[in-house]
């Protein structure tokens, strides 16, 4: 049976399916329609925001909300589900002392005395928004803090690494792995100077390479991208500035006389290797994926005109402007000219490939696709088909909303998209969460099974397939 009741909330990431859930749980015996596919063999994971304690529900900001991952684990045709926190530091002691402790994002500059115990880390590792798997590592990732190690099946915390000292900034939530070598891209922002440091982690788990990145001021880098020879940065203009936050405004904001421009560095080069591509003003919260063409080096990304990262995109009159497309840029690194073009018309995000291709050419891009009305909301699933041009959407339906739909191949797969889009679908009108699994050559056609979940599942950030070896 799904949950009656839905929390109703002035803010809007509290409420309706925004809204946490307050139980670890697990179920086996679930209803299914129609067929699991017995070539699904491994853990979908999605990860996202589940509060607890909250200093301020009218400030509470989603980014601010305790780490839950909700799996799936598949095995011959059967499924088994469970939840649970992500267990850091800032959340036992919260869960022991029974009340807030850190106060949020929005909240920074508010007089109230801070509670945190001395000794304690100075903010969360909320390890709430994204996954990586290298190494027979799971990761659960938050970009202020250090990846937080997750062990499979149980879901249990094992807590953040430094990679034996290493790591000496902040872990983006969305590092590269080329399964081609091995080798684990990532990269930090932050406030401070250097306000971006780039590692390379090897193949068997040891952090061989750092170097800073030099711009000109802190920006919100959630994301880059990694080819088979290159490492992408984006400096575009969703600024960070406590100054701008101090006299009232936000910490985060859209400043288009930033500009916006591109980053081509060898992966295992330095700062000064750096060479710095200027394109067309917009905005990139998540890439797609990147590649080497000759003296080219592509990447696809979803852009937008604009942003409004401060208010996570909740300005609906201005969707039009601040909901992505997918989109390509060619860097000629002979010439020094860019192309830029979009892709596709459909507005999308939560863009997502084939991880096994990653940082090599990918023909299929499949993403999330934004409902035109509702902010942060998701009514469809797309494959894009760089051959073609062409994009094809299958919709939830009516009132139904979903998140990011990760790819997960089939057992002896033998093409780029011979697999399945797994994500969770919420219908709000029936307050009933599902697990849809979708044959990702015939997306059109619809799930090829749908779990009917036994407890509500909110909204989320990322998703994630770990395959069963």
């Amino acid at each position: 049976m799904a949950e009656t009741t839905a929390a109703t909330a002035t803010n809007f990431f509290l409420d309706g399916n925004f809204a946490p859930v307050d139980e670890e749980r697990d179920a086996t015996d679930m209803t299914v329609q129609g067929s699991i596919p017995s070539d699904l063999s491994g853990h979908f994971l999605r990860v996202g925001p589940n509060p607890v304690h909250i200093f301020s529900e009218e400030a509470y900001h989603t980014f601010d909300g305790d780490g839950m991952i909700h799996a799936i684990e598949f095995h011959a045709g059967t499924a088994r589900y469970r939840n649970r926190f992500v267990q850091n530091e800032g959340f036992k002691l919260e869960q022991a002392h029974g009340d807030w402790l850190y106060k949020g994002m929005n909240s920074m500059l508010d007089p109230t005395p801070s509670r945190v115990p001395e000794g304690a880390p100075a903010s969360k590792n909320l390890a709430n928004t994204a996954f990586a798997v290298h190494n027979n590592t799971l990761y659960a990732l938050h970009e202020p803090s250090q990846p937080t190690v997750i062990r499979l099946p149980g879901l249990e915390t094992e807590g953040p690494t430094d990679f034996d000292g290493k790591l000496q900034h902040p872990f983006t939530a969305h590092p590269k792995v080329d399964q081609a070598t091995g080798e684990m891209m990532t990269f930090g922002y932050s406030f401070q100077a250097p306000y971006v440091t780039y590692s390379v982690i090897d193949a068997g788990g040891k952090l061989v390479h750092s170097t800073p990145i030099t711009i000109a001021k802190p920006v919100f880098m959630h994301d880059f991208a990694v080819t088979g020879k290159y490492s992408l940065f984006l400096d575009f203009p969703i600024t960070l500035d406590i100054e701008r936050a101090i006299a009232g405004g936000p910490a985060l904001d859209f400043e288009p006389e930033h500009g916006s421009r591109i980053g081509v560095m060898p992966r295992f080069g330095t700062d000064a290797d750096v060479r710095w591509f200027d394109v067309e003003t917009g905005s990139v919260v998540h890439t797609a994926n990147a590649w080497d063409d000759g003296d080219e080096v592509v990447l696809q990304a979803s852009r937008s005109k604009t942003s409004d990262i401060a208010g996570a995109g909740l300005a609906a009159e201005n969707l039009d402007d601040t909901q992505g497309h997918l989109y390509e840029w060619r860097i000629n690194l002979k010439t020094g000219t860019v192309r830029e073009r979009p892709l596709s018309s459909v507005r999308c995000d939560f863009t997502r490939v084939n991880d096994t291709l990653a940082c090599h050419q990918t023909r299929y891009t499949y993403a999330a696709v934004f409902n035109p009305q509702r902010p942060f909301s998701f009514d469809g699933v797309m494959k894009f088909d760089d051959d073609t041009q062409s994009t094809t959407i299958f919709e939830y339906g009516e009132q139904r909303f979903g998140g990011e739909a990760v790819f997960a191949p089939r057992i002896n797969a033998q093409e780029e998209d011979d697999g399945y889009l797994i994500g969770f679908v919420h219908d709000e009108a029936s307050n009933q969460s599902e697990c849809l699994i979708i044959d990702a050559q015939d997306l059109a056609s619809g799930p090829v099974a749908s779990i009917i979940m036994p407890f509500r599942v909110p909204y989320g950030f990322h998703a994630g397939w770990v395959a069963s070896t």
